[in-house]
């Protein structure tokens, strides 16, 4: 009873992207009030969520790994998978006889740009790094408690119960990843849905550029806008739309795409879309705790206990020190397909 008592009034810390910033992620660790206990970020009352993207692009991915596998394989954290441990079982797996292709994710610039750094701080582990992409397999794709949700980028609810249904469970096997590898099929689609999010195509002919100088010809959306009239209401990413683009009403069959986070629903947690400002909810039930770490941003966690309307007092984060933070190449990359 006492056990039971304890896990019913556990709190969750849900950390967002950390891309490689160990030292920053043991900092707030520490300022949530875990600590080692042989050699384990532990807490008497609490479990830290991970909502994904542990690796590429910052100096201590390697580091940063081992923390966080060290602490959900002692039971003192949960993980979600981000699209950036996605894209590296993709980029490290051979694909299938008869595919046309060498490997699930293609190795061309900006893929490789992607994982660059990596790969290198594994150069010298390769057998450690083979055991990472395993533990890639483990990694759910959602959580989902009676009191809160947690997704890297989108929670689809039709999605995520079709899935359940076919895979039994929240995480992908081998198989599913290579049928991910069409984006038409069903496997493609809830990938890219819930770890890179919702999008709609631009109009015919028109395209927009990125800070990146990546050219899209689809923006990202939210998966929450409540009766939205304009590009503008749902736009959801880290380049604005031109300002012409952003008063274009929305279509009836654009609308037919959306997705719409219903009101009543527990509280979403998501990362992925590289926030900026000062950390809080984007509206009573859906929170997104990535605000560009490795960008020299902060590395945040909201502190869960259970509330059913989220509130900007649950905030906490740390400031990166820029020492901490490398170049990060294809920042935008993340938000493309």
């Amino acid at each position: 009873m006492a056990v039971a008592t304890q896990a019913a009034n556990r709190g969750y810390d849900i950390i967002g992207d950390i891309h490689g910033c160990a030292k920053t992620l043991v900092r707030l660790l520490e300022q949530l009030g875990y600590r080692k206990v042989n050699g384990v970020y532990q807490h008497d009352r609490r479990q830290a969520v991970f909502i994904g993207d542990i690796i590429d692009r910052g100096p201590r991915i390697r580091e940063a790994l081992h923390l966080v596998r060290d602490m959900v394989e002692h039971g003192s954290a949960r993980i979600v998978m981000g699209n950036h441990e996605y894209n590296a079982l993709g980029y490290c797996t051979r694909a299938r006889p008869g595919s046309g292709r060498k490997w699930l994710r293609e190795h061309n610039a900006r893929h490789d740009r992607l994982i660059r750094e990596t790969l290198e701080q594994f150069d010298a582990y390769p057998h450690e790094w083979n055991e990472f992409l395993e533990w890639f397999y483990t990694i759910p794709l959602f959580i989902e408690e009676d009191g809160f949700r947690v997704v890297h980028a989108c929670w689809d609810g039709e999605l995520i119960e079709k899935f359940k249904q076919s895979q039994g469970g929240a995480c992908i096997d081998e198989d599913f990843l290579h049928a991910s590898s069409a984006l038409e099929s069903f496997a493609g689609q809830v990938m890219d849905t819930l770890l890179r999010g919702t999008d709609l195509r631009l109009p015919e002919g028109m395209s927009i550029t990125g800070r990146d100088g990546y050219v899209r010809e689809f923006f990202r959306t939210k998966f929450w806008a409540d009766d939205p009239q304009t590009y503008a209401d749902v736009v959801f990413q880290p380049d604005p739309l031109p300002k012409e683009v952003a008063r274009r009403p929305l279509q009836a069959h654009e609308r037919k795409q959306l997705i719409s986070y219903p009101l009543d629903a527990p509280p979403v947690f998501v990362g992925h879309y590289w926030m900026e400002g000062a950390p809080a909810p984007l509206k009573h039930n859906v929170a997104c705790i990535d605000f560009s770490a490795v960008k020299y941003g902060k590395l945040v966690a909201y502190r869960m206990d259970g509330e059913k309307v989220l509130s900007p007092d649950k905030f906490v984060w740390v400031d990166v020190d820029r020492p901490e933070a490398s170049s990060y190449p294809g920042l935008e990359d993340s938000l493309a397909r």
